[in-house]
């Protein structure tokens, strides 16, 4: 009774906070707690970059919540795995909603803290090491940003992001460039950016499949990529070009790695690097349309690159094994984890027409559109390499030779309807293409180009 209790209340709590998300989208204003005006208080800002972030990190984890029923029963200490997934996705929550820089850093502390312990969660030789390396690196990260915070508070004496963009737009000293470029190179850490990609690797591997789900799904996304966007929408200096180019190295870098790769979730894991590449090239061009694709892809890669983890956790949760070498044949006796890997390998390599085709697209006209042709090639070679790895996992777990597996058999249903409920996502968010769909959800990411829409929300 007592496992049944931990696994329904968490799964309430998670998907409530999905239908919220859902049920608020498109809304805008400002909730001061206590009543406290800025700059005396805290305050959370909602508007539409917000709203999608919320859906995203709250349907992900909704699904890898609900993965965990079953999967999770292997693990003696499900009780604290559940404590520490919903710490993880209220730091996320809260480092989205939250309108200045230091309760950003406390949010994204509480959402790092509570993922090294869940990286380290079966307390194996190999999870401890990850976890390990994880910390330097996160906690890295969190120190350029609490330094960078530390100078910004020292110059402005404030730390609500509108209040210091309307600052810092009448003029920016070299000390103040040095903060910014310290959050940014935090940040970057966070979204394991190349060169500061070494941490994710082991990582993402190393913890249970829903979290390795919810790790490389959104909290990379939420932690890093989503305050680079804040950043750019408060400098009145570009850093677009610093963006750019760290996003076609990772790009092109994560994917060569991953070429090499044979253990199925390390593979992925190089993968999130290079799709994060196509995020950062995306919403470094700074342009409508480049935005549009860069948050496109965010939400797309959140959808298909969660499957995939789901889908390597199914695997090995009946076979045992990450190894690619030592499976093959699996689609004749787990058909539904073999189709929903298809779906979702599809749509990573950018195959129409799956969501990963029409982001990538957008993308690439958007390059050519700003004069960038070069950049657009890189995409594409990108993306003909992804395909050439993701043929690789189908062939030797799939479709290959079968192996002589004893009693291998489909999961059970919980870790499948999360799988099939993604993999229907993947076909389906491809509408948000559509000119009248799109307007009213992603072509309301242009107006982070304009700080007075962002500003006047606080009026």
């Amino acid at each position: 009774v007592r496992y049944f209790l931990n696994d329904l209340i968490s799964n309430l709590i998670v998907v409530f906070l999905f239908i919220l998300s859902v049920f608020l989208f498109g809304k805008k204003g400002v909730y001061f707690i206590g009543g406290w005006r800025i700059p005396f208080g805290i305050n959370f800002v909602f508007d539409y970059l917000t709203s999608i972030m919320l859906i995203i990190v709250n349907l992900i984890g909704s699904m890898c919540v609900i993965f965990s029923i079953d999967y999770m029963k292997r693990y003696t200490a499900k009780r604290y795995y559940y404590a520490l997934f919903l710490l993880m996705l209220a730091g996320m929550n809260g480092v989205i909603l939250t309108g200045d820089f230091f309760n950003m850093y406390v949010f994204i502390e509480i959402a790092s803290i509570s993922s090294y312990a869940l990286v380290a969660f079966g307390t194996e030789r190999e999870e401890l090491e990850a976890s390990f390396k994880y910390m330097v690196m996160g906690s890295l990260a969190t120190g350029f940003i609490l330094f960078g915070i530390a100078i910004i508070y020292s110059k402005f004496g404030m730390l609500n992001m509108v209040l210091i963009s309307k600052e810092i737009s009448k003029g920016i000293d070299k000390l103040t460039k040095l903060s910014f470029f310290l959050l940014l190179s935090g940040f970057l850490i966070k979204a394991a950016a190349v060169p500061f990609h070494s941490w994710l690797p082991d990582a993402h591997p190393s913890a249970p499949a829903p979290i390795s789900a919810m790790l490389s799904g959104v909290l990379i996304k939420t932690l890093g990529i989503y305050p680079i966007i804040r950043i750019m929408l408060i400098l009145p200096f570009s850093i677009n070009k610093i963006i750019v180019y760290l996003g076609i190295l990772s790009m092109i870098v994560g994917v060569i790695l991953a070429l090499g790769q044979m253990d199925m979730k390390r593979l992925f894991a190089y993968h999130s690097i290079s799709q994060i590449g196509y995020i950062l090239l995306g919403i470094g061009l700074a342009t409508p349309l480049g935005i549009i694709g860069g948050v496109f892809h965010l939400l797309n890669h959140s959808l298909f690159k969660s499957l995939l983890f789901l889908t390597s956790g199914a695997v090995y949760y009946r076979i045992g094994t990450r190894d690619l070498k030592e499976m093959g044949g699996l689609k004749e006796v787990m058909p539904v984890t073999a189709t929903s890997s298809l779906i979702g390998s599809l749509s990573i390599s950018g195959l129409p027409p799956f969501n990963g085709f029409f982001s990538k697209l957008i993308i690439i006209v958007a390059c050519v559109k700003a004069g960038h042709p070069i950049y657009a090639l890189w995409a594409v070679i990108g993306s003909i390499l992804t395909l050439s790895s993701f043929m690789k996992v189908q062939r030797f777990a799939f479709y290959g030779e079968r192996r002589n597996f004893k009693d291998v058999k489909e999961v059970p249903f919980s870790m499948k309807f999360s799988m099939v409920f993604l993999a229907v996502l993947c076909l389906v968010s491809s509408i948000l293409v559509f000119p009248e769909i799109r307007k009213n959800t992603l072509d309301k990411a242009v107006t982070l180009l304009n700080k007075m829409e962002y500003w006047s929300i606080l009026k």
